[in-house]
C-alpha cells in the first residue's frame, strides 16, 4: 500500500523527479493505483526546481502540489528542517528555505528531540506551530521504541508510543525543550539579554515580556533563565501593582547601591521586599497576570 517514486524515465533514461516537469505523469501514475489518501515529499524543498528562497518561486513551485491533491483528494505532507542557529524563534519561521513552505500549509507540526542527561532517556515533542483549520499551540511528548510485529517476531518495527499531553505555544514548548537539549546553545545568551534589561534597574514583567518577544527569545524561557540561574524572583509592587523584576544587586532583599533609587524609589523597593512571592519561581496568575 506504500509505493515510493525515486525518478522518471524520459526516452528510456533515468532522469531526477522534476515536479515542475513530470506532475502529470504522477497524476496520471495515482489515479492508475487508485485511492490514494496521502503523499509524502520529503523533503518538501525537492518539489521546488528554482531558488526555494525566494517566496515567489517557491508558491509557484508548489502549487502543482497543491492541484495535485485537490485533484486526487488526498492530503499532502512536507517534511523539513530548521535551519540551524534559529532557536527560539517561531518556529513557522524556522522552516529552512522560504516563509512560504509554512506560509502555505494548513497546519505546521514541529517535532524535537531532547537528549537525555545521565540516565535519563531522551524525549520527543511534537508540538502544533500552526494551524488555519483549528487552534494553535498544544502538543505531545512522545518515545520511538522498536517492537516485534505479532506473528512475525523475525521483523522488528518502529512504533510511536504516546505520552503527555502539553499545552503551550509551539515556540515556548520548543525553546524550553532545547534548553533543556543543550545549555551551551548560542540562544543561552539570554542571561546576557536579561541582564541588559535589567542593567539600569527593575523593570515590569509586561516591558520584560515585550522586550523578550522583540528579541525572539521565548517568555517561558527567560522565566526559566531568570530564576534558575540569575537568582531573580519577581515582586509585586504593592496590592494593585504589576510584577517587577530585578537583577539580585537592585533586590530589596540585598544591600541597596547609593544611587538614584534611594529615596522615593528605596521606598518603593521597601514595599515590593514586604509583598515579594516566597517562591524560588512564579509562572502565572489565575488572572492571566505576566509575572
Amino acid at each position: 500500500r506504500v509505493y515510493f517514486i525515486d525518478g522518471t524515465r524520459i526516452d528510456g533514461k533515468a532522469e531526477p523527479f522534476d515536479p515542475a516537469r513530470d506532475m502529470p505523469a504522477l497524476l496520471a501514475e495515482a489515479e492508475r493505483i487508485g485511492n490514494m489518501r496521502l503523499l509524502i515529499v520529503d523533503p518538501v524543498v525537492s518539489a521546488v526546481a528554482g531558488d526555494s528562497h525566494k517566496n515567489g518561486e517557491t508558491r509557484r513551485a508548489l502549487q502543482p502540489l497543491v492541484d495535485l491533491a485537490s485533484a486526487l483528494r488526498t492530503a499532502v505532507l512536507g517534511i523539513s528542517h530548521f535551519s540551524k542557529g534559529t532557536a527560539g524563534r517561531d518556529p513557522v519561521e524556522r522552516v529552512t528555505g522560504s516563509l512560504a513552505f509554512g506560509a502555505l500549509a494548513r497546519v505546521v507540526l514541529c517535532a524535537v528531540k531532547v537528549k537525555g542527561t545521565d540516565d535519563d532517556e531522551d524525549r520527543r515533542i511534537l508540538a502544533r506551530a500552526k494551524s488555519n483549520i483549528g487552534p494553535d499551540g498544544g502538543g505531545f511528548e512522545y518515545s520511538i521504541e522498536q517492537t516485534q510485529l505479532e506473528g512475525y517476531t523475525d521483523i522488528e518495527a518502529s512504533v510511536i508510543r504516546w505520552g503527555r499531553q502539553l499545552e503551550g505555544s509551539a515556540r515556548d514548548l520548543l525553546a524550553e525543550a532545547e534548553t533543556e537539549d543543550d545549555e551551551d546553545e548560542p540562544a543561552r545568551d539570554v542571561d546576557a539579554f536579561i541582564r541588559g534589561c535589567l542593567a539600569d534597574g527593575p523593570r515590569t514583567a509586561g516591558q520584560m515580556k515585550k522586550d523578550c518577544d522583540g528579541a525572539g527569545y521565548a517568555w517561558r524561557t527567560v522565566q526559566r533563565a531568570a530564576t534558575r540561574r540569575l537568582g531573580i524572583v519577581p515582586m509585586k509592587d504593592g496590592m494593585r501593582g504589576g510584577w517587577v523584576w530585578a537583577l539580585p544587586a537592585d533586590s530589596p532583599k540585598a544591600p541597596r547601591r547609593q544611587d538614584a533609587t534611594e529615596g522615593a524609589e528605596g521606598d518603593k523597593h521597601e514595599r515590593l521586599a514586604s509583598s515579594a512571592p516566597s517562591g524560588p519561581e512564579v509562572a502565572s496568575s489565575d488572572d492571566g497576570e505576566v509575572f
